[in-house]
């Protein structure tokens, strides 16, 4: 069940200063009665991780491997992605950075000094690094999947695409999620799967029909001004110019990165893990194989359990 915490005048780092609603979910015990696993979502993602249409339910949930018998699963919707009706205009005025900083006053607010967990793939697991770098103490495990530390120029120019399909395109959703299909995958991925078939006997190609479906999906349950709120806090992510100073975070860090991820590479989740590894011991690296990109991170779900299982069993 949605519930919400009103943020009264809170000062994003651009310097307006703006009230917020953060919307939330929990699953398993009572907050206070059991560790908390603050599972971050990402850009299409919503405080719904699991059970029924839980976008993590493999996972998350009762036996699952992080159990809603033993932790308690705590999920905030990133301030205007619409999956509570509530929507930003000035979206260009906040960052990722802002973003962690409203999360960790939500936990202030739910009286939650300590998490057992920050677990995010992609935007989320971006600002999972915003808020361990905020608050150094804030959990004792942070696990990164298929994400980064800033936004490269690659990421960038990636969202800048973005944004001239939903400014110029006759069908901005839809269009824009097509184009984003394509970085989130491989070019194997795609052509293994489809291998040029047609659909029905029909001019039209089964790659380009899984398109259309996933534009025309996003364009039905997603508003514009959301989309282009959560393509811009892709564009911003910048957690430290040193990363160096990331070994002051005092959790168990966990970096996993895509072997094909062609959006948040893997030799950029390496090179980090390697800056740290130099100035702390409880850092870890961890990979995914697999043909499917970015994606794999909510596909590979074996792979996946593998590498979670040991911090939650």
């Amino acid at each position: 069940m949605l519930q919400s915490i009103q943020i009264k005048d809170f000062k994003l780092n651009s310097g307006v200063t703006q009230d917020f609603t953060l919307s939330y979910e929990t699953f398993g015990p009572e907050i206070g009665t059991a560790p908390i696993v603050l599972v971050n979502h990402a850009l299409t993602g919503n405080s719904s991780v699991t059970g029924k249409n839980g976008w993590w339910k493999k996972i998350i949930g009762e036996d699952k491997i992080i159990d809603t018998q033993k932790y308690t699963v705590l999920a905030f919707n990133v301030p205007g992605n619409g999956y509570d009706g509530y929507f930003i205009d000035n979206y260009k005025d906040i960052t990722v950075k802002d973003i962690a900083k409203i999360f960790l006053t939500g936990l202030k607010e739910l009286k939650i000094n300590q998490l057992h967990s920050i677990l995010g793939g992609s935007l989320g697991g971006a600002i999972g690094w915003e808020m361990a770098y905020i608050s150094h103490s804030v959990c004792e495990n942070l696990i990164a999947i298929a994400t980064d530390t800033v936004a490269t120029d690659w990421i960038i120019s990636q969202c800048y695409l973005q944004e001239l399909i939903l400014e110029s395109s006759k069908n901005p959703l839809h269009d824009a999620r097509v184009q984003a299909m394509l970085s989130y995958r491989t070019p194997k991925s795609i052509n293994e799967r489809f291998k040029r078939d047609l659909k029905n006997d029909s001019s039209v190609f089964k790659s380009q029909d899984w398109l259309d479906y996933h534009g025309k999906a996003l364009s039905e349950r997603f508003e514009i001004k959301s989309y282009k709120l959560m393509n811009h806090l892709i564009k911003s992510i910048y957690v430290t110019e040193n990363e160096e100073e990331l070994a002051e975070i005092k959790a168990n860090i966990y970096i996993v990165g895509i072997d094909s991820d062609l959006f948040f590479t893997a030799d950029r989740n390496k090179e980090t893990f390697e800056i740290i590894k130099a100035k702390k011991q409880n850092v870890y690296y961890k990979e995914i194989t697999s043909p499917h990109g970015h994606d794999a991170f909510l596909m590979e779900y074996e792979q996946l359990k593998n590498i979670l299982n040991p911090i939650f069993n």
